[in-house]
């Protein structure tokens, strides 16, 4: 579409976004025949804002009010207007700062390149990270009585994990040693995933050398810590930044839906998802993520790697759809590129 736009369309276009990107409130013929310094009158601003509004790139939120972009008008301004700038060197120590220090776990260093997200952006920082994709360090099975047992994982990185599950009926507590040997014997460093499948395979064509009771408890223990699908680790920071933005003052209700969401980790699955399906920096627009919660707000995001070159997770901003795409996007990515240097 943006090659349909003839000059003038197309730089009117871009200082409405620009301008309602640095106030957002609706822009005027009268604001923009000011910013452009060109002999265009606001009558003729008026004409080119009703044709670029036809072609759904432009609404006016009320009779006699300035243009909006809308959602199409905003990504077709980022895919194909946007320049991207550069980090300032201040930016980019700050974030290998936070992010590259030593001596701390992996859900630490998340937990601080968050942080630094956040309050760079002034926005929501937020990780989205499948659960117990890390290396695996140990597993251990403990009964707990009453037919009940706990599962213990630890990963490489320091994250310990606990479930508890039913064993099955008549397991003995030599079972449990076996099956703990047996486990520790095969992660080598791998996954879960990655254990999982080379274990559930060995199992299958009966090459293991355990009896059928502790070969059962191995499965169930691997089904437990596998958890629930679509399960993530979320972190997120600076909520209060999302209530800064005038639009979001005046809709409250799309907020605290989106607080809540948040809180439950609804839909944050989804979004891992939509970012694993691309290398480098995603944005999502609006309802562009199809979640439900992020109507009205935009999401940028980037994969981190593991040392497989593995995509485990994905570190990001959330912030209204007026975001500084420009200046957050060469952040996210940097970041995410600080991120996966720490993993590998």
């Amino acid at each position: 579409m943006i090659q349909e736009l003839n000059d003038r369309s197309r730089e009117i276009f871009r200082q409405i976004v620009e301008t309602y990107m640095e106030s957002g409130f609706p822009v005027g013929s009268r604001t923009l025949s000011r910013r452009l310094g060109q002999k265009l009158s606001p009558a003729s601003i008026r004409n080119v804002m009703a044709d670029l509004e036809a072609l759904g790139l432009l609404y006016a939120p009320h009779t006699s009010a300035g243009r909006l972009p809308t959602e199409v008008g905003l990504r077709l301004f980022v895919d194909g207007l946007l320049e991207v700038g550069n980090l300032t060197e201040e930016e980019r120590n700050s974030l290998e700062g936070i992010c590259g220090s030593t001596g701390r776990s992996l859900s630490e260093a998340l937990d601080d390149a968050t942080q630094a997200l956040s309050g760079l952006s002034r926005c929501a920082g937020v990780v989205v990270a499948a659960k117990l994709d890390a290396a695996l360090k140990h597993v251990e099975f403990v009964n707990l009585g009453g037919g009940r047992g706990l599962v213990v994982m630890v990963t490489d990185d320091g994250m310990v994990e606990n479930r508890v599950f039913d064993l099955p009926p008549g397991m003995p507590y030599s079972a449990l040693a076996e099956a703990t040997n047996y486990l520790n014997a095969r992660l080598n460093g791998r996954t879960l995933n990655e254990a999982r499948e080379a274990i559930l395979a060995e199992l299958a064509s009966h090459q293991a050398e355990i009896d059928a009771l502790t070969a059962r408890l191995v499965e169930t223990g691997l089904a437990t810590l596998g958890g629930r699908e679509g399960d993530v680790t979320l972190i997120v920071h600076g909520r209060s930044n999302l209530l800064e933005d005038g639009g979001a003052v005046q809709n409250l209700e799309r907020v605290r839906r989106l607080f809540d969401d948040l809180e439950s980790k609804r839909g944050m699955a989804r979004l891992l998802e939509l970012a694993q399906e691309a290398e480098g920096v995603r944005v999502f627009i609006g309802s562009e993520s199809r979640l439900y919660g992020l109507t009205g707000s935009s999401v940028v995001v980037a994969p981190y790697k593991n040392g497989r070159e593995r995509i485990v997770g994905v570190i990001g901003v959330i912030g209204p759809t007026r975001l500084n795409y420009a200046r957050i996007v060469p952040m996210v990515d940097y970041t995410a590129r600080v991120v996966g240097r720490l993993i590998k």
